[in-house]
């Protein structure tokens, strides 16, 4: 469904999920969420199957020791918020949900296992759960749920197809074309490179020169398209490579920052843009974004379809003259942080919101 309005001698488009904010506010509802989320808080308990360090595979089933780092880390903060918050419980018959506690990165790190014996190690998993314990057995899985990040893990159930089909599946890479994803049963959960300390200092719209940037590797046709239309233009800055300048400029100096899907729908360049104050721009079609539930995100992100890349620069200019641009920046600081990761979980965090989701699904 396209909109068009006239503003001067210009014309504006944007589909509905791309700019005309129906709803301004972060939340679709923030009182049913704060309501909800207080509850979560107060009630959700979660049963982590017991490992010890002896564990063979106790690296890739117990929480890291020390900081996580990488393109990954959201599945390593999980677990370690997770086991260092009053969610987790000790007693299974109070638990509501069940945390299958295996890492998908960790597996294909492992020189034991690899990307080839993942698919086998899940199927041992579940099946050694199934066989030792009676809570697999009693809801088929569903009330069960793994969290990874790593691209492999949609092919990674592909012979624990019980796992695929009833438990939830937490994932950066919710593709939901595609098989392996099912919406509303899975959840999404964003690719967040860490970063130390807090985010910088608000940097106003007059401070930020460039309409909208981009740089990163060619491994998707929709990157090709975009540079194609784009890399000649004198607003938009987009770069075939990454750059040789800092990368944290370019997000500071920039308006709007560009997520253009690579070889999966997400990167971490969504969580990037939110950290710098940058207004997110979405080129990744059939992504479940992160918290889709909960966050409004056409309040503070464009959402274009790869189709309408040439007619990216015509739907960003006008958000800037409407003046909705300064709503949608005014909002990314507001979001910042559900979008941040720590050691010891700190509410509204990423951790929470995950959890919240999980909570849901319940």
């Amino acid at each position: 469904i396209q909109k068009k309005k006239k503003i001067g001698n210009e014309e504006k488009f944007a589909d509905k999920h791309g700019g005309w904010m129906q709803n301004d506010d972060v939340f679709h509802d923030r009182n049913v969420f704060l309501e909800d989320y207080r509850e979560m808080k107060r009630t959700l308990k979660i049963y982590a199957y017991p490992h010890k360090k002896a564990d063979p595979f106790a690296a890739v089933l117990l929480p890291e020791e020390s900081t996580p780092t990488g393109n990954y880390a959201s599945e390593s903060y999980f677990k370690k918020c997770l086991f260092n918050s009053r969610f987790l419980t000790e007693d299974p018959s109070e638990a509501d949900l069940f945390y299958l506690p295996f890492s998908i990165a960790g597996l294909r790190n492992d020189r034991r296992i690899g990307v080839g014996g993942i698919k086998s190690f899940v199927k041992r998993y579940v099946d050694d759960v199934a066989r030792r314990y009676p809570f697999w057995n009693r809801s088929g899985g569903a009330d069960h749920f793994y969290v990874a990040c790593h691209s492999v893990a949609r092919s990674a159930m592909e012979r624990a197809i019980h796992v695929r089909l009833n438990a939830i599946q937490v994932v950066c890479s919710p593709n939901y074309f595609l098989s392996g994803y099912i919406p509303h049963k899975d959840a999404s959960i964003p690719q967040i490179w860490p970063r130390k300390g807090p985010p910088p200092h608000f940097r106003s719209p007059s401070k930020r020169a460039t309409l909208a940037f981009y740089a990163g590797a060619m491994n998707s046709k929709v990157r090709k398209l975009l540079i194609e239309a784009w890399e000649h233009d004198g607003e938009i800055s987009v770069h075939r490579t990454r750059l040789k300048t800092p990368y944290s400029e370019a997000l500071l100096g920039s308006k709007f920052c560009i997520h253009a899907r690579g070889y999966e729908v997400n990167t971490a360049r969504i969580g990037d843009a939110i950290y710098y104050g940058c207004v997110p721009v979405i080129l990744a079609d059939h992504y479940e974004l992160p918290f889709s539930d909960i966050l409004n995100w056409p309040s503070f992100a464009v959402v274009i379809p790869t189709a309408d890349i040439p007619n990216m620069k015509k739907v960003l200019r006008g958000l800037v003259i409407s003046g909705e641009y300064s709503t949608m920046q005014g909002n990314v600081m507001k979001v910042q942080k559900h979008f941040r990761w720590h050691e010891t979980p700190a509410d509204f965090d990423a951790f929470h919101m995950v959890t919240y989701e999980l909570w849901l699904r319940r």
